[in-house]
């Protein structure tokens, strides 16, 4: 896990660099939009001085100048925003796997994937085969990634409840179905009344066995879909809000 920590700043130092890179390419360009929008202006009013064009023209051709610059500076501020954002991702990452590198990369591992972080943490980390009562040792390391997630007050994220697909039934529990929420729930549960997270930011999803990340061919291959998973989602409301402000605030 340390290997992998470090590997990570380094991923963090691209990604913050890259997005630094963006914020001044950004800038730039907008300033040099803005000197070709004034250039260009004195030279439609040159040609309309010299009756090359009529003024209904004159003002059709600013029109279009303008709506182009519109859209170029609309753009770069996608561009930015979209940069930022994976910085912030890739920081919230190195947080997470800060807290856990005393812990093997086969029993919980996070990564990013389209945007999206992904932390799995393996049945055997968490549970009793078969049971969804999370263990002593599961709600240490629960109490770890807690702390980041009350770190970002405005993240909110699902648990996932994952199985291989031999069919169970147990007690109260019917199936995989079950089994998978009721261990979304226990987890759930634990982050909201011994850590404090709002339940307002948390959802419990059970996937049963149709999720998997592995084959299901092999017992290390059903081992490994054996887990839950919290995903952070995605915050598209701060995104957008991100795009609204002007370039130079990136």
């Amino acid at each position: 896990m340390e290997g992998s920590y470090s590997q990570l700043q380094k991923q963090y130092k691209v990604c913050a660099d890259t997005a630094q890179k963006y914020l001044g390419r950004a800038k730039s360009l907008q300033e040099q939009l803005q000197s070709q929008k004034e250039t260009s202006h004195v030279l439609i009013n040159q040609l309309k001085d010299l009756s090359v064009i009529s003024s209904s023209q004159a003002e059709s051709i600013k029109k279009s100048l303008e709506n182009i610059s519109t859209k170029d500076a609309y753009i770069r501020g996608l561009q930015s925003a979209i940069a930022y954002k994976d910085s912030l991702n890739m920081q919230l990452v190195m947080n997470l796997k800060g807290v856990i590198s005393d812990l093997d990369d086969k029993d919980i591992n996070i990564k990013i994937d389209k945007g999206v972080i992904y932390i799995d943490i393996s049945e055997e980390l968490l549970f009793v085969t078969g049971r969804y009562e999370v263990n002593e040792r599961a709600q240490e390391v629960l109490g770890k990634v807690a702390k980041v997630l009350l770190n970002h007050p405005d993240i909110e994220f699902m648990v996932e409840g994952h199985t291989d697909p031999v069919p169970f039934k147990q007690g109260v529990l019917l199936d995989n179905w079950d089994l998978s929420v009721k261990r979304a729930t226990s987890v759930i549960r634990i982050l909201q009344n011994q850590y404090g997270i709002p339940p307002a930011r948390m959802t419990a999803a059970g996937r049963a066995e149709y999720v998997p990340i592995a084959k299901n061919s092999t017992e290390d291959g059903k081992e490994k879909n054996r887990r839950t998973r919290i995903v952070i989602l995605p915050q598209l409301d701060q995104f957008f809000k991100l795009l609204e402000r002007p370039v130079a605030a990136y």
